[in-house]
């Protein structure tokens, strides 16, 4: 994984595009952080690329949620039923 950064996106885009086609993937930084990645795609897979990356991006917003629900306390199975109750009845 080759790292280049905003500026380096405008100027030598031959390089970037070299290699990301040899190692699939690339990423931009912004002062000198990691702030996109450029994934390559294999011909006929544009879906199941995108597909792919979505389903990360959902995993990790998951665990996300996780995290902050443990450190938040969890609802106990009670609250959870009561809760659904009164959504039902509105």
């Amino acid at each position: 994984m080759e790292f280049y950064s905003a500026r380096e996106l405008r100027t030598n885009t031959k390089s970037i595009w070299k290699d990301l086609s040899e190692d699939n993937d690339v990423v931009i930084t912004n002062n000198g952080k990691p702030y996109a990645l450029m994934v390559g795609i294999p011909e006929g897979r544009f879906d199941e690329t995108v597909r792919a990356i979505r389903q990360a991006k959902a995993i990790t917003a998951m665990d996300r949620m996780r995290k902050k629900a443990e450190k938040n306390g969890f609802m106990s199975d009670e609250e959870i039923e009561d809760m659904i109750s009164d959504a039902r009845k509105t």
